[in-house]
This record gives structure tokens, sequence and C-alpha cells, in this order.
């Protein structure tokens, strides 16, 4: 296929479209799905949306300043919802500032028409969760955030709170993803032990792989493995406004405060503040699979970590012949301070496998943002 043609050269396998019935819908069935309907758009879906196992959502052009969080429960739309805690409309056709602190929803341009087997799943794209901007989609007669059910159909909706910095968006501004899955495929630590010795997911910089119930750790590095003494960044209280559609366009000290290395090994988080940290280990998904940081479990501490879930096929095979990728975290604290230590765990993946190879693959090749990061912020930032 053309599409495998321009492909940087990873060794692919010659694998058809759809080798297995149920797992993650690839690039190509992505846009199978596109063509079939069962994904909708007005305006029509771009290519540069198909990912290589999701696709980038669209805001509508308009916008509503909302009193409240709110989920629509099995008895009402989200439209019904709006309509009851709504408390201005916002015009997006030309851009508008969503403010700090304050709750919206948007209907986006996509929506859905699934077959009875396929469900999705969304989650803030990597962009947005650097910013600190909670983005979380929302589906009529939907309790759950982020969850769409198999069969679903009807339009989507995004809930927007920007935690530290105001954003201008406007219509057509991609904020969140969706991947498609189609049935349930179990997940066994046996099998993730498997992958893990045949691909080498992270590796040995904190030890053996700690796999426990079908899910790999991550930890975190609060020593400066880059060699600056930089483990990470705290966003400042009172920043300017970032645009979400600009690229390498600000300072970064405009923004953020550099955390730099203890003599204890820790990093305290303040409950008030937003940090952006890197994991010890350097990731890596396989082309036939994707990965997903599930939430956060108060088991290991009081504190949230990656808004922005998912890691694409290819994620950490570097065109230049590297070998994973340090995963960045987004960590903010629940009610009260709390220290977390080098090494220390923080969140776990989720390796799903796909229904076939993808024809694209996460990189610089599509243009792609964070191939080779280390501790990286967010696109808008300059480098």
């Amino acid at each position: 296929m053309k599409a495998q043609r321009d492909l940087p050269d990873l060794n692919l396998p010659a694998t058809p479209a759809e080798a297995f019935s149920t797992g993650v819908l690839p690039s190509q069935a992505l846009r199978e799905a596109i063509a079939r309907g069962e994904i909708t758009a007005d305006p029509a879906i771009a290519e540069p949306q198909i990912q290589p196992a999701s696709l980038d959502l669209r805001l509508g052009e308009i916008a509503y300043r909302v009193r409240a969080s709110f989920l629509p429960g099995r008895r009402a739309s989200v439209r019904q919802k709006v309509e009851e805690l709504a408390m201005h409309r916002i015009d997006l056709s030309a851009g508008a500032v969503l403010e700090k602190d304050c709750v919206y929803v948007a209907p986006l341009l996509e929506g859905l028409k699934l077959p009875a087997t396929t469900a999705a799943i969304a989650n803030p794209k990597s962009s947005t969760g650097r910013l600190d901007v909670f983005a979380r989609l929302i589906t009529d007669y939907g309790d759950e955030f982020d969850q769409v059910g198999q069969g679903y159909a009807g339009p989507l909706w995004v809930e927007i709170a920007p935690r530290s910095f105001s954003i201008l968006v406007r219509a057509g501004s991609r904020l969140m993803q969706l991947r498609l899955k189609r049935g349930t495929p179990r997940r066994t630590d046996i099998g993730l032990r498997r992958l893990h010795q045949s691909v080498g997911l992270v590796d040995d910089a904190a030890g053996p792989a700690d796999i426990k119930e079908g899910l790999l750790a991550l930890t975190v590095d609060a020593v400066g493995m880059g060699g600056s003494g930089i483990i990470g960044y705290r966003a400042k209280m009172h920043a300017g406004l970032v645009d979400l559609d600009r690229v390498d366009e600000y300072e970064p000290l405009d923004f953020w405060e550099p955390l730099h290395a203890r003599r204890q090994r820790d990093i305290i988080l303040d409950p008030n503040d937003f940090h952006i940290l890197a994991s010890k280990e350097a990731v890596t998904v396989p082309l036939d699979h994707a990965a997903e940081m599930v939430a956060y479990d108060t088991l290991v501490g009081e504190f949230r970590v990656h808004y922005a879930g998912f890691f694409d096929p290819g994620f950490g095979h570097d065109e230049m012949g590297g070998h994973g990728t340090r995963a960045v975290l987004e960590v903010r604290s629940h009610e009260v301070p709390f220290v977390i230590e080098d090494g220390q765990v923080v969140g776990r993946l989720h390796y799903e496998r796909l229904t076939g190879m993808p024809d694209k693959l996460y990189g610089v090749a599509i243009g792609s943002s964070y191939q080779r990061q280390g501790l990286s912020l967010s696109k808008q930032f300059k480098r």
C-alpha cells in the first residue's frame, strides 16, 4: 500500500489490515468506520485527525459556560442538562477565551453510530493535559465520563475546565482523542510479560519491569536523569493566556517554574500546584499495540497522574535508531501535601492489541510532537 511506503523503515511485518476480530481499531480501520458512517462529522474528517490508533476530535462553533460539571445520567441528553445549567453561550467561530477555574461544555463536530460490538474511550490530547486543561467526553444518557458504550448512536460533547492557565480556542481546535474498540480482550500478567520479553516495553533504568493485574508500572524521576538537574516544572499561579493552536510560541519561564533535584531525592506536591514530571523508564509501544495510562490509584498516594492517557503504536520507536521514550507525567496532589520519592510507582500502563497493523505510526513522519521527548512541556512552548 502507498501508506506503507511512506512509513519510516521500522521492519513492519506484512500484517493484514484486520488480523484479529477484537482489539483497538488502527488508522485504516478508522477510515473504514468513517466511510461506513459509524463516525460522522460536519465538516468532513481530515486525514491529520486520524492517528495510528485514535481520532482527534474537534470543537464545534459554540461553547457554554456552565455552573458545574455534570453527567446527564440515563434520563437526560447532554443538551437537556446544558439548558438547565448554562450561564451563557460563547461563539467559538472566531476564537474565544476559556478562563481558568471555570467549567465549559461544547458540542464536538464528530458524532457516532457504533455497531453493537464496538465501544469507544476518550482522553485529552497530550498537549491538552500538559496545560492542565481538564477535558472529558460526555455522551447522551451517559453515567461515565470518557466511556462510550457499544452501539452508541448520538452526538459527542466535551467538558473543558482550564486549571492553571486561561486558554484561547476556536471552532476546529482539537483537545480530545477517541479510540474505538471491538470486544473486550482479557489482560493478564502472563500476556504482558511475554510482550515485554519480546519487545522490551520499558528499559531497565528503574530495575525489572513491575507487572501487576496486567498493568505495567511507571516510576517517577526525582534526580534528573538528563543531567541538567531539572526534574520538572511547576505551573505559575498568575501566568498569561495560551492559544492552543499555536506551536513553539511562548517562553517557558513566563508560565513555568523549573524544579531542581533535592538532596532528599523527592518532590513535595502541594494540592494547589500542577507539576510536569517524567518517568524514569523509557517506554516503548509495539507497532501492533496501543497503550493507555490508567486512572490513579489511591493505594499508592493521594495524587492524580497523566490526564492525557493514550500512547500510540510506534511511541518510543525512534526513526533515528533510539529505542524508548520517557513518559511525561502531569501530576496534581489531592487535598493534602504529598511527598513522592525517586523511583516511586506513580502510574500503570495498559497495553492493548490492535485489530491489525496501522498504516501510520507515531513519530515525526506524521507530525507527532513528543517522540524523542525527555522532560517536555506542551508544544505551545519554545523548546
